[in-house]
């Protein structure tokens, strides 16, 4: 590993644009020192094979308060993993597929296709409010952010009008230098009573709702286990986790997919003139977006070697998905963005026994998203020139403060 250390997260010329360094990186010193935000110092790793092959690997998972982990935010605070959210869920081995496998069945493509034409009507209604008060309107507010609130606030049976409090929970819970530890701390305390007393409500009154099915387990399996509900400390842990992931890269994957398109205009001629399109379209979108995060960490519980290079045990290594998916030896032409691109086997969404639970509903929302823009607004522009589009700053996660457009 080189002696030089880059500092994360790494600049770019404008919010869509990859950092230069990448290139570099993954030729030069694919398996690099770092200097995480908090000051400490993660290896970072770039090139797909590695991340892949990482991220795949079930022995190491995201660091836990046990773990003398390097530290993403100033005083440790910031992200699931620093409050404690996720201490109630198992995170390796059978306890943590057992939990996959009840809560994934609720996220499979079969069931989000079922949920496909109330997400379309809830996105035509979101788009006819805001050509309603007119252009240049904030894509992000007006369509983005909403639509997967009401989503996940729907499956999990909790109440849409709270979505401005799940909002400042999920930054708090997001953040890297946006929120002190005082504020992170006494956001935590109210989600988890809210989500305590939402569960509470539930096993009082069950709903047509995934909370609901949770606590209810499924009796007609031969898994014992599986046939028990979860427990309260679960609930709480997983509506949280849901709540958080449902609809904070989502809302922020559809401003930058959006301005992805409409920054060559050709991009969104072509959407609309084979609107078949739409599904390899929204793949390529997540695979090319630089604006990410600076990457997914991992606790290095034993020696490895990647690259020929000597990982000891107790490292903490980032994972640059974005970099990856920029990777020349796993996509031809990694740099342009190819609309039909097939296969695309981007990480957007991990890889390997901790990836995304909520992918197909992701790709559903985005979906859906970009069918009704096309549809509705064809003639949909960015209101401000790209380099004007201002980054999400201070939290785990990249994302667009606005999406400015007209039409």
């Amino acid at each position: 590993m080189t002696e030089q250390v880059v500092r994360l997260p790494l600049s770019t010329d404008t919010a869509l644009d990859a950092p230069a360094e990448w290139e570099e990186l993954r030729d030069r010193c694919p398996v690099a020192h770092a200097s995480l935000p908090s000051g400490d110092t993660a290896v970072y790793l770039t090139r797909y094979e590695h991340v892949r092959s990482l991220l795949s690997d079930a022995r190491f998972v995201r660091p836990t308060a046990k773990d003398n982990a390097a530290r993403v935010a100033p005083g440790g605070v910031g992200g699931a993993a620093a409050t404690g959210s996720s201490s109630a869920l198992p995170d390796r081995g059978e306890p943590h597929r057992r939990w996959r496998r009840r809560v994934g069945k609720y996220f499979t493509a079969k069931r989000m296709a079922a949920l496909r034409p109330g997400m379309a009507a809830m996105a035509e209604d979101l788009v006819d409010a805001m050509v309603e008060r007119g252009a240049p309107a904030d894509l992000r507010a007006g369509l983005g952010f909403p639509l997967p609130v009401y989503v996940i606030c729907d499956l999990l049976g909790v109440p849409a009008e709270d979505r401005e409090r799940f909002s400042h929970w999920s930054d708090t819970f997001l953040s890297v230098t946006r929120f002190s530890a005082d504020e992170i701390r006494s956001a935590h305390e109210e989600f988890v009573a809210y989500m305590a007393g939402h569960i509470a409500a539930k096993r009082a009154q069950p709903a047509d709702d995934l909370l609901s099915a949770l606590i209810q387990g499924s009796p007609d399996t031969e898994d014992a286990d599986d046939a028990e509900g979860l427990s309260d400390d679960e609930l709480v842990a997983t509506g949280m986790g849901l709540l958080v992931a449902g609809h904070e890269t989502t809302a922020n994957m559809i401003g930058k997919m959006v301005s992805m398109l409409l920054d060559d205009r050709s991009r969104w001629e072509q959407l609309l003139a084979d609107p078949a399109l739409v599904r390899t379209a929204v793949e390529e979108a997540l695979r090319f977006d630089a604006n990410l995060g600076f990457g997914v960490r991992r606790y290095i519980s034993e020696d490895i070697e990647i690259d020929g290079q000597l990982v000891p045990a107790g490292s903490t290594v980032v994972c640059s998905m974005p970099a990856a998916n920029r990777d020349e030896q796993a996509f031809t032409g990694a740099d342009d963005m190819d609309l039909s691109r097939l296969p695309n086997p981007h990480l957007t969404f991990g890889a390997g026994p901790h990836s995304c639970l909520g992918q197909a509903l992701a790709r559903t929302e985005l979906q859906v998203v970009l069918e009704t823009l096309l549809t509705r607004l064809p003639t949909l522009r960015l209101a401000v020139p790209v380099a004007e589009l201002r980054k999400t700053e201070g939290l785990l996660v990249g994302g667009l403060r606005e999406v400015p457009v007209a039409w």
